[in-house]
């Protein structure tokens, strides 16, 4: 579904991303780990559309990025690490402005909005201004803001960052649901219990290079994931 190819991004002197080359399959979680620094961000902002690679291409169903903007950006769906929601807006207005954005028709609005509500259970604040809410509450409402117009790929950037553990795994079952409905997944994570628990298949990047990339199953083979992360990225 997505492949990259020898993709660089550099800063300056900076190698941020230097020579990343995988595939991420339909249908799958695909997690994205390292420490800070090792190029996990930059490798979504490009994947997102939001960085021009220095070098290299990347591919979505085929397609290069060139030229096929448009048709990429409405496969996608983003969750950012930080909320950029409007504070002086509800939970509801917040998304009928998204909706508005992606050119949906005021019944398909109406209609997505109250489903993605009720899908994260959300119904009982949809006239609450978003500084109400809990921090578990705004996480599900940043994700279910980027799937209002129904994407095949959904990424999300450190998507349970300073959540408390019971929050972070109501996060980790939404998750698992959307999964469950055929939307691809690509997340960055710091936690290695989320990507045990969550993804399918993980690479490990380390000063901007691919070190390891396979299932959870044979990166955890002999030892923990979390061994192997150490050993990887030292």
């Amino acid at each position: 579904m997505i492949e990259l190819f020898n993709v660089k991004k550099f800063f300056g002197e900076v190698r941020a991303v230097d020579g990343l080359s995988f595939k991420i399959l339909r249908g799958e979680v695909f997690g994205l780990l390292g420490k800070n620094g090792a190029g996990k961000t930059t490798t979504i902002k490009m994947l997102t559309l939001q960085l021009k690679p220095t070098a290299g291409e990347i591919f979505f169903e085929g397609r290069t990025i060139q030229g096929n903007e448009i048709f990429i950006k409405n496969l996608l769906g983003v969750v950012p690490q930080h909320l950029n929601f409007d504070q002086d807006l509800t939970v509801e207005e917040n998304l009928e402005l998204h909706g508005r954005l992606h050119h949906l028709k005021k019944s398909e609005r109406r209609e997505r909005i109250d489903e993605l509500l009720k899908f994260v259970e959300l119904e009982k604040v949809r006239k609450s201004f978003v500084r109400a809410l809990s921090g578990g509450m705004k996480r599900r409402l940043l994700i279910i803001r980027a799937l209002i117009h129904r994407p095949k790929i959904l990424f999300l950037d450190e998507p349970t960052v300073a959540l408390d553990p019971q929050v972070r795994r109501k996060i980790w079952e939404l998750i698992k649901n959307l999964k469950a409905r055929g939307i691809s997944i690509v997340l960055t994570t710091h936690y290695i219990e989320e990507a045990e628990f969550l993804c399918d298949r993980a690479a490990i990047l380390n000063r901007g290079k691919l070190v390891a990339l396979d299932t959870i199953k044979n990166l955890c083979a002999g030892q923990s994931l979390e061994e192997k992360f150490i050993a990887l990225t030292k």
